[in-house]
């Protein structure tokens, strides 16, 4: 069946390439979620260097703010320049470098003299994330026929369990070896690399310049693409904003202690991690379309009880609908993957950075200025609207992709 005529379930292909054997695939899968793990460690690193960077040089929050957005920008509205990049030349290089270079950049902001090469660095290792995604999506289930969305599950969960650990892991080395010694925590990313280096080898049919990007290739299906795209981009509105802002919600208006925020936010994303394991795992069973219909509904009761309950209940509250709303993130990516299995770096760039990066650079800014006029619990609690318009939306996905 030619890509443009592919429907939302159908299998992927790729062409002359023969799948690689199981076991051979399996461990591709494996490898690559390590790396996955890796990487999103050094994504979730800038957040606890904030605090020192005022102490050290005086940042004011505007330059605070600056930084952060460089790290939405170059690491995840970036991802389909790399995809398609990935596309076009089909090395390695793209993935398996990323856990070194943003392992270094990131562990070494802490010996920035200045705001300005803290800048540079920022962007050069957020940009070292961005080309690890839209490859190592594609590659890390590549050869593995059946159960591919459960594959792709445990590829996502990866990182998200990265992204839960990576605070953790951060404030533990700055603590223990000194905000000015803190390249030293790039050892594991350094490690990572120098393992998929020796074991990951080019793709077979990695001959440079042999596929070139091809939008007629997506003319035929840009409607099903876009509705993919709005339900990632709905759904990143909460993930994100939630991620960027909980510490400080709950420190400041519901009188949480900040290692207990820190805690919540780190319950918070491994829920996140859990629920798209499972939601990869539902997908192959049930199918995508009932996995995300049932997925944005589903965490609205969840999410209103964080916001009403204390205590507890609350935080289960919190966890149970990060974990529900997140089921959906392996699946949105199979399912536009198979739409257009020639052109997947840069599909999977889309549905994974692009949409949860521009999602940030909108709503991030608009929360914190709302929550000037309002508060954040009023602006965090509004955002729940958003799973109900993805629920709407997901309600317009054809049945066959059931």
């Amino acid at each position: 069946m030619p890509p443009g005529q592919a429907t939302l379930e159908s299998p992927p292909h790729s062409g002359h390439q023969k799948p690689a054997p199981l076991a051979s695939a399996t461990r591709t899968l494996l490898l690559y979620s390590i790396g996955h793990f890796a990487v999103d460690v050094y994504s979730a690193a800038l957040g606890v260097y904030q605090p020192l960077f005022a102490k050290h040089l005086g940042l004011t929050l505007t330059q605070a703010g600056l930084l952060g957005g460089m790290m939405v920008f170059a690491g995840s509205v970036m991802q389909p320049f790399w995809g398609y990049l990935s596309d076009r030349y089909h090395s390695r290089l793209f993935s398996v470098l990323a856990p070194a270079l943003s392992g270094i950049f990131i562990s070494a902001l802490g010996l920035a003299p200045n705001f300005y090469v803290l800048l540079l660095m920022v962007a050069a290792g957020a940009s070292a994330i961005a080309s690890f995604h839209p490859q190592g999506s594609v590659r890390a289930a590549a050869g593995i026929k059946e159960g591919r969305s459960k594959a792709m599950a445990f590829f996502i969960s990866s990182g998200q369990l990265g992204f839960a650990l990576g605070p953790m892991y951060f404030s533990l080395v700055l603590a223990n070896l000194g905000f000015s010694h803190s390249l030293w925590a790039a050892i594991p990313g350094i490690l990572v690399t120098v393992a998929l280096l020796y074991t990951i080898p080019e793709a077979p049919d990695s001959h440079r310049g042999a596929q070139r990007f091809n939008w007629a290739v997506l003319q035929p299906i840009w409607r099903p693409l876009l509705l993919l795209y709005m339900l990632v981009f709905l759904r990143s509105v909460v993930q994100i904003s939630f991620t960027q802002f909980l510490p400080l919600y709950l420190t400041r208006e519901r009188d949480f202690s900040l290692p207990m925020a820190s805690l919540a936010l780190t319950l918070y994303s491994a829920g996140g991690a859990l629920g798209g394991f499972t939601g990869g795992h539902l997908a192959d069973r049930f199918g995508g379309r009932r996995v995300i219909v049932y997925s944005m509904i589903g965490a609205v009761p969840f999410l209103l009880l964080f916001f009403y309950a204390t205590g507890p209940l609350a935080l289960a509250g919190l966890v149970l609908g990060g974990l529900v709303l997140l089921a959906t993130n392996p699946v949105n990516i199979v399912m536009a993957q198979q739409l257009a299995p020639g052109q997947s770096g840069t599909i999977s760039a889309l549905m994974m950075g692009f949409a949860w990066g521009m999602a940030g650079m909108v709503f991030i800014p608009l929360a914190g200025i709302a929550a000037d006029h309002f508060s954040l619990h009023t602006v965090l609690r509004s955002f729940v609207i958003f799973p109900v318009l993805g629920w709407l939306l997901a309600l317009r996905m054809p049945k066959s992709s059931s």
